[in-house]
């Protein structure tokens, strides 16, 4: 970490335990964020993710009694239907040993739908619809369209109480119904009934989960320097006011996926009223040589032991000059720690660059947008008959200090992934500017806040492609080739709307397509 941020870190921590954040935090005091414009009393209103730890361990019986239930009624697989926070922390507790097998759906590709659906009828599967609101276009997409082969008993809801989710599953005849918390926003749910009854249903005893959290809580009442999680959120919040504001996070290969929930909660936290923080995951140890004077990194060790590549990794960003942060997970169970440390990370971070930590006003906004194209012919993409030229054209857009995101609307399949992060590496390359993946409608829950209300410094390629064979959405007139169609329009729509820099690729055939573009950037000057 270079002299003078090191400093402004330890400025601030002392500024924050003479202002007594710590300890107004943990009071829920909602003027701590004052300066995001936001009124305190709805600030304090979604700060119940402080004392999940403790509210959850009350309801560990509860939990656990259901999934002992679905074992014992020869469950032998447990899907989850959600989006954002509520599909990202299982995503990441289902890379966890557990008994039963669990999947997350959270793409609306026609051909993602399909093979979810394929898995899901090949043995008994209990699929748990996930939606704080209850109103969430894609699982409840996802849901009408499997029951038509799955009974009502096969469902569990997890959403707020008396949500039109809460409805449905009532009418529908739903396994259970379990309840969320109602001051507790999506994407800091991951220690609420949203991350830990899929964990639990998967196997994992969520018991050493919470017992970490809480640990983590409590070091967390400590004043500044003392405190894990104002010592990450001072390092983030400075080395972005020092224009350090693309944040690598790089992990051992068994915290792969922790990445992507960290990505969430940073970025439409953060990124709001023109400031914030572009999480950069995804990227090898060889994209350090690319790195310029935005950069900002945090390693994470695993608890697999292997530390070499990280090894590696910290001392060539110290010759670089980029600050880093690193420490150790020791076991799974510490995830619950690492769930605590970066929610009041973020939290405290926000304070440092004015924002409300806790809403996401531009979210909404791509969702009307989407509903508007879905109304319009603009969910009919014609194939792109000059990529070369404008791909030469949106590297020429890109400057000093700006990142460049790749949105996906295709299916996440190992391939597309593979194919999307050799993309990445060459316009990382040609560019020398940080570059992001999205894969959509995911990142619309996820980073979409940032790109709309962030800095604008983002530099935007959204790639889209024709399905091979469509599937229509159960009870509905519509498909989801439409709606993925349509989101991928709205989200357009919106980025232009906000004077963001844009272009867009419709790929003919998918597989071609991605290798001629991945070919084009290798030749461009």
């Amino acid at each position: 970490m270079t002299e003078s941020l090191e400093e402004a870190v330890a400025a601030r921590l002392d500024a924050w335990t003479a202002a007594r954040v710590a300890e107004r935090l943990w009071a829920r005091d909602g003027t701590l964020w004052a300066e995001s414009g936001s009124a305190p009393a709805e600030l304090t209103s979604w700060l119940g993710w402080l004392d999940l730890p403790d509210r959850m361990a009350g309801r560990r019986r509860e939990i656990e009694t259901l999934a002992a239930s679905v074992v014992a009624d020869g469950y032998r697989q447990v899907g989850v239907l959600g989006m954002g926070g509520s599909s990202l922390a299982p995503d990441l507790l289902a890379r966890l040993s557990g008994d039963l097998e669990m999947r997350v759906c959270d793409s609306t590709h026609p051909d993602a739908v399909r093979a979810f659906r394929a898995w899901a009828n090949a043995r008994r599967t209990l699929l748990c619809v996930s939606s704080k609101s209850g109103t969430t276009v894609e699982p409840l997409a996802f849901q009408s369209t499997l029951a038509e082969d799955l009974p009502g008993l096969d469902f569990l809801a997890i959403t707020d109480p008396g949500s039109p989710l809460a409805d449905l599953a009532a009418s529908q005849g739903f396994r259970a119904i379990v309840s969320g918390e109602p001051d507790v926003g999506g994407r800091y749910s991951a220690l609420s009934v949203f991350g830990l009854v899929p964990a639990a249903l998967h196997g994992v005893s969520i018991g050493p989960i919470l017992a970490a959290a809480a640990a983590m809580a409590a070091e967390c009442h400590l004043p500044g320097r003392e405190n894990p999680g104002l010592v990450l959120g001072a390092f983030l919040a400075e080395a972005a006011a020092a224009g350090r504001d693309k944040l690598t996070i790089l992990t051992g290969p068994d915290l792969s996926v922790l990445v992507d929930w960290i990505e969430q909660l940073v970025a439409e936290s953060l990124g709001k009223n023109g400031r914030g923080i572009v999480p950069i995951v995804g990227e090898g140890l060889e994209a350090v040589a690319d790195f310029g004077p935005d950069r900002s990194a945090v390693l994470i060790d695993g608890f697999g032991r292997d530390s070499s590549e990280l090894d590696t990794a910290a001392r060539l960003l110290g010759e670089r000059g980029v600050p880093i942060r690193r420490w150790r997970v020791e076991s799974p169970a510490d995830l619950g720690a690492e769930f605590c440390r970066w929610e009041v990370a973020t939290a405290v971070a926000a304070i440092r660059l004015g924002v409300n930590p806790f809403d996401q006003p531009n979210v909404a906004e791509a969702k009307a947008a989407t509903e508007a194209a879905l109304a319009s012919d603009a969910v009919s993409p014609s194939p792109t008959t000059d990529s070369a030229h404008l791909l030469t054209d949106l590297v020429a857009e890109v400057a000093p200090g700006d990142y460049l995101a790749i949105l996906a609307f295709l299916p996440p399949t190992e391939p597309v992934r593979s194919a999307l992060s050799n993309l990445q590496t060459l316009l990382r390359r040609k560019t020398g500017a940080a570059v992001t993946v999205g894969i959509g409608p995911r990142y619309l829950h996820s980073t979409g806040q940032l790109h709309k209300g962030g800095p604008n410094r983002g530099v935007f390629l959204v790639i889209t492609a024709s399905p091979d064979r469509d599937l229509p959405i159960g009870g509905q007139d519509a498909t989801f080739g439409q709606l993925i169609a349509g989101q991928a329009a709205g989200d357009m729509a919106t980025l232009q709307r906000h004077g963001r820099r844009t272009a867009h690729v419709h790929l003919a055939d998918l597989a071609e397509g991605l290798d001629g573009l991945a070919a084009m950037m290798s030749t461009a000057n």
